[in-house]
């Protein structure tokens, strides 16, 4: 285990490390280029189910502990193709940028972010992979409003449409579902696409660095799954508050 940075424990499975079969539903050299980025912060109930459902076919996985209180870092070493820590809790933001950092300098053609709590499916991944290595985009985004929406909270709904909203005022960017952590980069995006903003801001700041990039967007239809473990993990009104006020500070006054 070597310290990388002075805030990052670097972990690599041994490699004599045997992986499920990655060719599933994907061409394999497509899903050995690609690198899945997970942030963690105290996900030590649900992230050895989160890897395991896509190590089948993505091998290269990061996982970034972002300072968990409980006992992340411990099972992410058993669990995690590649496991990076801060030793501090820097926000989601920070994490995903380490894994992509990371991700960039082993060689990844494409980015994914993958949320840790169980939301994601691997069959969405999957096709907006498949979507960006067929270059059709250059980042492709998740849009959960492209089917059926009965299991979105409607507290949920009503915070996701006025994003949605607010984003095609203050940044002229016409999308249907603005913060939605699934996503996959071409290189040359994730090259471009710096984050800035450490905490859950982030997701507005991607949006904002995506409409100045030039990038090729698509949105894909993807299905969010809901649980009583996710909705609990999930933000209030008063953090997506918070989390608005950092947004516009950053963009205004930095």
């Amino acid at each position: 285990m070597n310290l990388v940075s002075g805030y990052v424990d670097l972990m690599r499975m041994p490699a004599n490390e045997k992986f499920p079969d990655a060719n599933n539903g994907l061409e394999p050299a497509i899903a050995d280029e690609t690198w899945v980025v997970i942030p963690v912060f105290n996900e030590a109930e649900a992230i050895r189910e989160v890897i395991g459902s896509i190590t089948p076919c993505f091998k290269n996985v990061v996982a970034v502990d972002d300072g968990s209180s409980d006992r992340t870092w411990d099972v992410l070493q058993d669990c995690a193709p590649h496991a990076l820590r801060h030793f501090l809790n820097r926000g989601q933001g920070a994490a995903l940028q380490t894994g992509t950092d990371y991700a960039l300098a082993q060689g990844a053609r494409r980015i994914a972010h993958f949320d840790a709590d169980g939301q994601h499916r691997l069959e969405d991944l999957q096709k907006m992979v498949a979507g960006v290595a067929r270059d059709e985009c250059d980042i492709a985004l998740g849009n959960r409003f492209a089917g059926d929406i009965s299991e979105i909270p409607a507290t949920r709904r009503i915070l996701l449409r006025s994003a949605v909203l607010f984003h095609r005022v203050v940044s002229g960017v016409r999308l249907n579902d603005v913060h939605n952590g699934l996503r996959v980069l071409s290189r040359e995006a994730a090259t471009s696409i710096e984050i800035t903003a450490d905490r859950m801001a982030h997701a507005s700041e991607i949006i904002d660095l995506i409409a100045r990039s030039g990038a090729r967007v698509r949105e894909y239809p993807v299905t969010i799954r809901y649980s009583d473990y996710a909705r609990n993990k999930g933000q209030r009104w008063t953090g997506s508050f918070r989390i608005l006020l950092h947004y516009l500070i950053g963009r205004f006054a930095g």
